[in-house]
C-alpha cells in the first residue's frame, strides 16, 4: 500500500509558527493541506529490509547479528516487529486515504480482504521454495501473520475510522479536542485491542494446557532441570497444534538444539498473532497522529511521548532483566514486554528518520528509500536467490569474520542496486 501524508509547508519559519499559533484549536483536514510523500517512512522500512536481509545471510558471522535462543532481545529480534510496526503506520495513512475519497465501504473492505488473501497465499507459496510437498508444508510464516494481522487491524480501524474521522472535523475545536484528535475518538478501537490481549495473557498465563503447569511459557526440553520438558511455549504450541498439526508448523527452531526439546515450535504462531495485532495497533498510531497534527513538533513530541510510554511499560513488565521479570521479553511468543518494547523503538526510529529527513531534510533517505518502495520483492528474491552468484560465492575461508562480512555486505548491496533500479524504471510491486 502507498503511503502518502499530508502536511502543511510554509515559506519561513515565522510564517509557520504564525499559521500554528492561528490554527492551534482548529483540526486540519487533508484537502487542506498539500501533499507529500513521508520518505522517512520510507527509508525506515528499507533500512528494516536491508537489515534483514544483511542478518538473514549471515551478519558476518558476529554472535550479535543472531536471534535470541528464547528469553532476550538483539537487534536482529527487532526487525520483523518493526515492519509490523510500520505496517500499521501505512496502514492509518491508507484507510484515511480511503476516507478522505469516500471510498464504497463494501470497495474498500473488498480491498482489505484481498490484500490480506494475497499476502496469506504468498506466504504460503513461499514456503514450498525448499520443498513443495503438501503433506507437511508449513501453514505459517511472516507474510501469513502479517496477513492476519492486517485483515484484523484493517478492518477495526476502517469500522472506527468511517464513523468519525478526525480528519473531517471542521470549524474550531477546544484545545484538549486538538490535542487529543489522535486517540479520544478510537475509544472503540481501543476496547477491541483491550479484549485481544486479554484473550492473550487468558490463555498464555491461566489457560492450563494438558500436563503442563498453567502460565508456563519457557522453551521447555532442559529448562528448569526438564521439569517441562514437554512443554515447549505453553499454550502457543498447544494452540498450534489444535489448529495445524505438527507436520504443518515450523520444525527446527534452535531450542531444539540448544534446550534438546522433542517438539517443534513455531515462531509465528496463532497466539502470538494476538499481541501482534496489537503493536500494528500501536504503529496505526503513529499514523494517526500523521493525519491528526500537521506540525513537525505535533508529531514528534507525541511519538516520542508514546516512545517513553510503550517502552517504559514494556521495560517495566521485564524488570529489565533476562529471566526474572513478571513478563521476560521473548520473541518466540511475542510476549507483551517484548511487543511494548519493539513498539517504543519503533516510535524512536521513526522520529530519527521524521528528523533527519522530512523535517530537517538533511538527508533525502537514500538508499533506504529505493528499498523500502519495493520490499516485497527484496524480501522475497533475497531469500530464492541466496546461493545464486553474483548474489554469493564460496569463499576461500568461510570461518573468517572479515571475509563473512565481506560477502555479506556485498549480497546486502546487490539488493539495494536492484531496488535502486527499480526505483529508476519506475517498477514498483506491492501487495
Amino acid at each position: 500500500m502507498e503511503s502518502n501524508v499530508s502536511i502543511s509547508s510554509a515559506k519561513t519559519d515565522s510564517t509557520r509558527r504564525n499559521s500554528e499559533e492561528k490554527d492551534e484549536g482548529k483540526l486540519i483536514t487533508p484537502k487542506e493541506v498539500k501533499k507529500e510523500r513521508l520518505r522517512s517512512l520510507d527509508a525506515f522500512r528499507g533500512l528494516n529490509i536491508l537489515l534483514m536481509i544483511f542478518v538473514n545471510y549471515g551478519g558476518g558471522g558476529y554472535w550479535y547479528f543472531s536471534h535470541a535462543v528464547w528469553n532476550g532481545l538483539y537487534i536482529t529480534d527487532l526487525i520483523f516487529p518493526w515492519f509490523i510496526f510500520i505496517m500499521g503506520t501505512s496502514l492509518g495513512l491508507g484507510i484515511s486515504s480511503l476516507v478522505k475519497k469516500e471510498v464504497d465501504p463494501v470497495e474498500g473492505l473488498w480491498g482489505i480482504i484481498w490484500r490480506s488473501v494475497k499476502l496469506f497465499a504468498v506466504g504460503i507459496m513461499y514456503n514450498t521454495k525448499s520443498s513443495n510437498d503438501l503433506e507437511n508444508i508449513r501453514m505459517t510464516g511472516v507474510l501469513q501473520r502479517l496477513a492476519m494481522v492486517y485483515f484484523i487491524t484493517a478492518i477495526v480501524h476502517y469500522a472506527g475510522e468511517s464513523l468519525q474521522c478526525c480528519m473531517r472535523s471542521r470549524g474550531t475545536v477546544s484545545r484538549w479536542r486538538h490535542i487529543l484528535s489522535d486517540l479520544a475518538p478510537y475509544f472503540g478501537e481501543w476496547i477491541t485491542m483491550l479484549v485481544i490481549i486479554g484473550i492473550y495473557c487468558y490463555f498464555t498465563y491461566w489457560f492450563a494446557v494438558p500436563g503442563c503447569e498453567a502460565g508456563y511459557v519457557g522453551p521447555g526440553g532442559l529448562h528448569r532441570d526438564g521439569a517441562h520438558a514437554g512443554c515447549t511455549g505453553g499454550a502457543a504450541l498447544y494452540i498450534d497444534l489444535k489448529v495445524y498439526t505438527m507436520r504443518h508448523i515450523y520444525q527446527w527452531p534452535d531450542i531444539r538444539t540448544i534446550y534438546q526439546t522433542d517438539s517443534a515450535f513455531d515462531p509465528e504462531g496463532l497466539l502470538g498473532t494476538l499481541t501482534s495485532i496489537f503493536l500494528c495497533f500501536l504503529g496505526l498510531q503513529a499514523g494517526k497522529i500523521l493525519v491528526c497534527h500537521k506540525g513537525h513538533r505535533e508529531r514528534l513530541v507525541r511519538w516520542l511521548i508514546w516512545a517513553i510510554i510503550t517502552g517504559g511499560i514494556g521495560t517495566l513488565l521485564c524488570k529489565a532483566q533476562l529471566e526474572d521479570g513478571w513478563v521476560p521479553i521473548n520473541k518466540n511468543i511475542m510476549s507483551i514486554s517484548f511487543v511494548l518494547v519493539s513498539a517504543g523503538t519503533g516510535f524512536i526510529m521513526l522520529s530519527v528518520m521524521y528528523i533527519l529527513i522530512d523535517s530537517w531534510k538533511l538527508w533525502n533517505g537514500q538508499p533506504f528509500t529505493y528499498a523500502g518502495m519495493n520490499s516485497i520483492v527484496l524480501y522475497m528474491c533475497h531469500s530464492i536467490f541466496q546461493g545464486y552468484f553474483p548474489v554469493s560465492w564460496q569463499m576461500p575461508d568461510m570461518t573468517q569474520h572479515w571475509q563473512l562480512l565481506l560477502l555479506h555486505t556485498w549480497g546486502t548491496a546487490f539488493w539495494a542496486i536492484i531496488a535502486y533500479a527499480m526505483y529508476k524504471k519506475k517498477v514498483f510491486i506491492s501487495l
